[in-house]
């Protein structure tokens, strides 16, 4: 059997209370034997600068950041939608934790995405503009189960918890497939 598997957990939403918090939050306390998830906050980042990599001058939270995330076995990206995208300060964290390019910490690590939204279309949009940038970054990412959860304000309380038993089971199922995928890409 395999070690535990460390995985970050990326939330595109910096609201302490969001909905998106919430839902990682849900996932780690339903991840398996087999993942060890961790959320990594990302709201502290310097906007990226490619000047400051030139430079050899690299923020102290980017290189904290790329460290932490380079030590991960594998990454969840939970996003809200933004203008049917995702939020900035996540594809800030895409643009930090991807440098230099080509050898970024991002670069060949497995992937997941959450989408989550209070609205009927569950940031469909976000999670299918997250995964084209995935592509390019080569970050191998599960297909199926793919996770949009809508109505989200009626799936978990203020404190994580899922509140619907059916959605906890797909939760708890979608991280059973991406313990196993992560196993098949490493």
């Amino acid at each position: 059997m395999p070690a535990t598997r460390d995985v970050v957990v990326l939330v595109g939403s910096l609201r302490k209370a969001s909905w998106t918090r919430r839902i990682a939050v849900a996932l780690s306390r339903l991840a398996p034997p087999a993942l060890r998830l961790e959320i990594v906050e990302i709201g502290e980042l310097p906007l990226y600068n490619q000047d400051f990599d030139d430079e050899k001058r690299v923020p102290a939270q980017w290189q904290a950041f790329r460290d932490r995330v380079a030590r991960a076995d594998a990454v969840i990206f939970a996003t809200p939608e933004y203008n049917r995208s995702v939020p900035g300060v996540l594809k800030n964290a895409i643009d930090v934790g991807s440098r230099p390019s080509r050898a970024g910490a991002l670069n060949n690590k497995p992937a997941a995405v959450v989408s989550v939204s209070p609205g009927a279309l569950a940031a469909f949009g976000a999670n299918q503009h997250l995964r084209q940038s995935l592509v390019f970054l080569n970050m191998p990412t599960l297909q199926q189960p793919e996770v949009y959860l809508g109505a989200v304000n009626q799936l978990v309380d203020a404190d994580g918890n899922i509140i619907k038993e059916e959605t906890k089971t797909f939760l708890a199922s979608f991280l059973e497939s991406f313990a196993a995928w992560i196993e098949k890409v490493r």
